[in-house]
């Protein structure tokens, strides 16, 4: 599960995160590319775009849901 005290500096403010556990799989930037970035520097991903519509919100769920790793969270704010 994704922590948020642990959260990549790079994500943009909002509910969803990406958190330094990321092993860089890229499976995230794949299924919402719109959303995600690499920070190439760290290897990392970070949220880019917080989603505003329902479908976007499905769009990065679905990411936080397929992570390997578990590294993307959603803190609900």
């Amino acid at each position: 599960m994704a922590d948020i005290d642990e959260k990549n500096e790079k994500n943009v403010p909002g509910p969803f995160y990406v958190d330094s556990s990321c092993i860089d799989c890229d499976l995230c930037r794949e299924s919402a590319p719109d959303f995600f970035g690499r920070d190439d520097e760290e290897g990392l991903s970070f949220i880019c775009k917080q989603p505003t519509s329902p479908e976007e919100v499905e769009l990065v769920t679905e990411a936080l849901d397929g992570c390997p790793v578990q590294s993307i969270g959603d803190d609900g704010e």
